[in-house]
């Protein structure tokens, strides 16, 4: 066998598992690796400028594209805790990401040695795996049951720490005849599903909840076919959207407190019986159980068996992988229609379809203020970008507005982190698509804070070619806080506002607004655009994707708002409470999706 450094195996491996992008920052703990890296030339590596960066641009580059895992890797100590945000948000949404950490020498571990902390402790609650590698000889295998675990059952990250002279080491390892583990998925069995079917046929008004498992399985196109056969409307989750076209006849709406249309909300007030594939009732989709589980049969497919029930319980659960459980659903749907033993729910289907059509259930978009509503913001995106461009945002009444209001078509279309909702994930996250994907149309979606908290990683997109646009939405306040502020009648710590000394004295409608973007994005190396009125959006978009053709780097698009826009959202999906107008006729809401038949 052939002799190498154990950080050779560690590279030469992740090459094995399909590796070919990594992020990170360099240190002086994890410099064995990076001289490995150097000489194999194998896999592709992003500087980052904040480690946390690294770990979005991997969570990013993953989420992108089935198959996918990202890889970060940084130095000891800080480097570690600074991916800790990028793991949770990987870990709640079920993504996987490989972190590598650099370590102190084993013999100085728990000597008060500079930056020799015990990441592995401090990350384990967040990853599926968390390890201090200990022994060279273990180094390839602890690769090999990182991507293991990582693909098997329900995704989600791992860290691996290596200590300096474990890296350092030499081994004996065969990577000519290594193979990647099986990868395990529990699969529904074909009893499970007649059942599951069986329950189906019995309801009058039967709903699918499409979660974030069929994105995660790649198993948009078979949701899609088994809508089809049955006739039964889907409500996707946040994290499943675009799992169904927002457009098709079976998509009744997004359901919830905030990201939610009001047609989802009453489609599913409506329903008697729920199907849910491959979600987690977070509490943005569902509220209380009391209001949301009254009245309704719940069917809940799960690949995680002890997420069957740790919300409510279901009625009946069946612990699968999404993929293999829709292949089935697809199998025995056509046997039964086939065999005349479907239901026809083209009246319930006509009832969801109104809902979604009519203008009671629409909120107004078109308006015209100066400084801007949001609304009509995305009104406007909705016109400039199509049916096939990728949205990438993070957290924030940008983040509740956008999911309220744009369209997704395509799965992997949508691109949030949803159960975490760091600020600061948007700029990374979308340059780790990028990375993922040389060719789609990429738009992020950021308010002026969440763009402020990581904007030093537009950098990375100037020095390494990575172009996006960005639509940073200025209301120049933490607008979400803000509104959950009026529970208290306070407004308190949360103006970002104040008089900027450098600011153009010509710009009146940016005075008090605080930093000026415009000059940041710049000195960073990117293009900036400042927009005041909708009529100036598109031309800014086309002269964004101009930029970004001739320079290849990020180009920002700011969007003055006025500074106080309340966003609908509620306590209960049967009590949201709308701030602005509802539509009073087609002209108020010219992109919403049924207008667009």
């Amino acid at each position: 066998m052939a002799k190498m450094k154990a950080a050779m195996a560690a590279v030469l491996v992740m090459e094995k598992e399909g590796v070919t992008q990594a992020f990170g920052v360099p240190g002086a703990a994890i410099n064995p690796l990076y001289a490995q890296l150097r000489e194999r030339q194998s896999i592709v590596h992003v500087l980052a400028r904040h480690v946390e960066g690294a770990s979005h641009m991997a969570e990013g580059y993953t989420r992108a594209k089935a198959g996918n895992i990202g890889v970060c890797i940084g130095t000891s100590g800080p480097a570690g805790t600074d991916m800790i945000t990028g793991l949770y948000s990987a870990q709640a949404d079920s993504i996987p990401i490989l972190c590598i950490t650099g370590q102190a020498p084993r013999a100085r571990l728990h000597k008060e040695d500079f930056q020799a902390v015990d990441i592995a402790s401090i990350s384990r609650p967040v990853t599926k795996w968390s390890t201090t590698v200990l022994e060279p000889a273990q180094v390839p295998r602890a690769f090999q049951q990182a991507f293991h675990l990582m693909r098997s059952g329900r995704p989600g990250p791992v860290l691996i720490d290596l200590p300096f002279d474990v890296m350092m080491a030499e081994i004996e390892f065969d990577i000519d005849t290594y193979e990647p583990l099986p990868v395990y998925k529990p699969g529904a069995s074909r009893k499970q599903i007649e059942k599951a079917l069986t329950m189906l046929m019995a309801a009058d008004k039967p709903l699918i909840v499409a979660g974030g498992g069929i994105i995660n399985a790649d198993a948009s196109d078979l949701l899609v076919e088994f809508a089809e056969l049955t006739g039964v409307p889907v409500i996707p989750t946040l994290m499943g959207w675009g799992a169904i076209p927002d457009d098709h006849a079976l998509m009744a709406g997004m359901c919830g407190l905030q990201t939610s249309h009001r047609y989802g909300n009453a489609n599913m007030l409506a329903s008697d019986f729920v199907l849910g594939i491959g979600n987690r009732w977070a509490n943005r989709h569902t509220g209380s159980p009391e209001v949301y589980c009254k009245g309704r049969t719940f069917i809940h497919v799960d690949i995680e068996p002890t997420q069957i029930g740790r919300v409510f319980a279901p009625d009946y659960g069946i612990v699968s992988d999404a993929k293999a459980a829709l292949a089935l659903f697809v199998d025995v749907a056509r046997a039964w229609k086939a065999a005349g033993k479907l239901r026809d729910w083209s009246g319930w289907v006509a009832e969801c379809q109104g809902r979604k059509r009519s203008l009671a259930y629409l909120r107004k978009t078109n308006f015209d203020n100066v400084p801007m509503k949001p609304q009509r913001v995305y009104q406007c995106m909705n016109n400039a970008f199509g049916r096939d461009v990728t949205y990438v945002s993070t957290i924030g009444l940008s983040q509740i507005a956008g999911a309220q209001f744009l369209h997704v078509y395509h799965p992997r279309h949508w691109i949030n982190c949803g159960q975490a909702g760091p600020l600061g994930w948007t700029v990374p996250a979308a340059l780790g698509v990028r990375a993922a994907d040389p060719n789609r149309k990429i738009v992020a979606l950021s308010g002026d804070y969440d763009f402020q908290f990581m904007i030093e990683e537009l950098a990375v997109g100037a020095q390494f070619k990575l172009p996006y646009i960005h639509m940073v939405v200025n209301n120049s306040y933490l607008g979400l806080i803000r509104q959950s502020q009026r529970g208290f009648t306070m407004d308190y710590c949360v103006q970002l506002g104040f008089e900027n000394i450098n600011a153009d004295p010509g710009d009146v409608t940016a005075q008090g607004y605080g930093v000026d973007h415009i000059k940041v994005v710049e000195g960073l190396g990117c293009k900036a655009i400042r927009v005041h009125r909708q009529a100036e959006i598109a031309p800014a978009i086309q002269q964004a994707e101009a930029w970004m053709a001739e320079f290849r780097v990020p180009v920002v698009i700011e969007i003055i708002l006025e500074r106080v826009t309340n966003i609908a959202m509620g306590t209960e999906i049967d009590n949201v409470v709308e701030f602005e107008e509802l539509a009073g006729g087609k002209a108020d809401v010219p992109t919403a999706v049924s207008m667009l038949d």
